[in-house]
């Protein structure tokens, strides 16, 4: 693969790190996380692997939804900083070879948002068709997305008796997305984060953006996304667009787009809930069915893999017996599961914080084709935070160091208003600054992987296929490219097993790339002993001629 042909899809092989700057590092010790605390931290980010921030929403905000109810798209919530502060950061990022994206929200905006508050004030408002207004809701109940949290998407407003729709929380009204004016103001938001040197953004719930429930609108519900990979194409071509679309596979094709980009990169959320299922198994198989039948796309977009990130763990898109195998097995308490199909936990908790089965997850997440993404925090292993909190469990602060409040905040403990991590989890047992100087910790591991995953192009390029290993406890996939073939073995088991792998042909060689710890000395190449819980990288090339 020529890196000259490929160069402007950075987004293929980037190393992705999304943080929630309220939560990241707090620089002035007012007990809330800023762009002057990320600044100073953009070097730890690049020791570790990372070339691509996700920043969540960082605008203006009531916070009833963790900053993703904005009332001012083209500001900065002024406990984070400035306009000034967000460009010094992105010119640091940027300096370390570090691209930053944010956080594209325009299915809604708050209901302090003065568009909302000029539309309510009358149904004259010029702004009154910027959301979506009835006199009666629909007959047809909608799903609500917040079950036992919101008991309709439609919400009366006294004023002008009429009814708002609002397909989240009764604070966030729709923007009527069939609304050329709307269309145009949301051009105006990326044009203007582009211009000031975002990289790209992650679009917020895209099928709610085309769904056109209750929304006057076209013809064509996709064409909105077209739109916009117009409009940023034409601002700045290398920009991405990275697209949240919970659905199978078959259904994400469409947000794809066929000969006209609609979204470069798209989470992985079926693959990544049967991982968990594979690991509440100990088997491999179901993992392997859902990849083997992975759709091929375009060389120009790509997936993002993950395994925990911002939200619950989405449990959706299994089927009610697996979902229950999974919840048994990773939240076992009623707290930990929320609207009866997802889990608020951190990773390493879910896995008993056994450095096996965690090595093996993110060995699992680097080796698999697509864009590897970890939700801040991760590569040092952090737990949840101690409490009944919702989605807001796993969004604690950042652990730095030992000391008090582990470094992120210098504040009184009066001007923190979440509690600590569950026991066995606070920064004295887990932090940064110990993690980097110990070179068997997880973030060593994990800044391994980085710079394995970096240097291993055929993951991002090659053409996926699932092996058959001979036992279904592990899995065996491989990416090949040209003359190249990458294949990993991962054993779900807590057993040592051997798998098996076709015999070389005449010219080609086997290199380790990157095994488990202690993995045992391998014999042919056919047969791969794989310790349990263990996981091994190859590359399998051919001689010319």
């Amino acid at each position: 693969m020529n890196p000259a042909d490929t160069s402007d899809l950075w987004w293929r092989t980037a190393v992705i790190y999304c943080l929630d700057v309220e939560t990241f590092q707090d620089s002035d010790g007012d007990g809330f996380g800023d762009f002057a605390g990320l600044a100073r931290r953009i070097d730890d980010l690049d020791a570790l692997g990372v070339t691509c921030l996700w920043l969540m929403p960082f605008q203006p905000t009531p916070d009833r939804d963790d900053g993703y109810d904005i009332s001012d798209f083209y500001s900065v919530d002024p406990r984070l900083g400035d306009l000034g502060r967000v460009a010094e950061m992105i010119r640091i990022a940027h300096d370390r070879g570090i691209r930053v994206v944010m956080d594209l929200v325009v299915n809604h905006t708050s209901d302090q948002h003065p568009w909302f508050r000029a539309a309510r004030r009358s149904r004259d408002s010029r702004f009154r068709d910027y959301y979506v207004w009835r006199d009666h809701p629909p007959r047809k109940k909608q799903k609500l997305v917040f079950p036992g949290e919101e008991t309709s998407v439609w919400e009366y407003d006294e004023r002008t008796d009429q009814y708002f729709q609002h397909s989240f929380y009764r604070h966030q009204p729709d923007l009527n997305l069939g609304n050329p004016e709307v269309r145009a103001e949301i051009a105006r938001i990326i044009g203007f984060w582009l211009k000031l040197g975002v990289d790209g953004f992650r679009v917020d719930a895209v099928p709610f953006l085309i769904s056109g429930e209750g929304t006057p609108g076209t013809q064509d519900p996709h064409s909105f996304l077209r739109e916009l990979r117009r409009f940023v194409a034409r601002r700045e071509g290398s920009a991405l667009l990275l697209g949240e679309v919970a659905v199978t596979h078959d259904q994400q094709l469409d947000y794809f787009g066929g000969e006209a980009t609609e979204l470069d990169l798209q989470f992985d959320f079926v693959t990544a809930q049967t991982i968990f299922l594979a690991f509440a198994r100990g088997d491999g198989e179901p993992l392997a069915r859902v990849l083997a039948a992975r759709p091929e796309v375009d060389v120009r977009q790509g997936w993002a893999m993950f395994l925990r990130h911002h939200d619950e763990l989405t449990l959706e898109l299994l089927t009610d017996e697996e979902r229950e195998e999974v919840f048994e097995a990773f939240a076992p308490q009623e707290h930990q599961r929320v609207y009866g199909r997802g889990i608020v936990r951190r990773l390493a908790p879910m896995l008993g914080d056994d450095p096996r089965r965690l090595r093996l997850a993110y060995s699992l997440l680097f080796s698999l084709p697509g864009a590897p993404m970890l939700f801040y925090g991760e590569e040092i292993g952090m737990g949840e935070l101690d409490g009944d909190l919702g989605r807001g469990t796993v969004r604690g602060p950042m652990q730095w160091d030992a000391g008090r409040f582990g470094g992120f905040t210098t504040a009184r403990r009066g001007r923190l208003s979440r509690p600590g991590p569950v026991e066995g989890y606070g920064p004295e047992h887990v932090n940064v600054h110990d993690q980097r100087r110990d070179p068997e910790s997880l973030w060593s591991f994990i800044s391994t992987l980085a710079s394995r995953y970096r240097s291993t192009p055929e993951i991002s390029w090659g053409r996926l296929r699932v092996l058959d290993g001979g036992d279904s406890r592990v899995l065996v996939h491989e990416s090949a490219c040209d003359d190249t073939a990458f294949i990993a073995l991962h054993n779900f088991s807590s057993e040592p097993l051997t798998a098996t792998l076709p015999e070389l042909r005449e010219g080609q060689t086997a290199t380790v790339l990157f095994e488990s710890r202690n993995s045992a000395p391998q014999g042919a190449h056919s047969e791969q002993l794989l310790d349990g819980y263990g996981f091994r990288w190859l590359r399998v090339t051919s001689s010319p001629g």
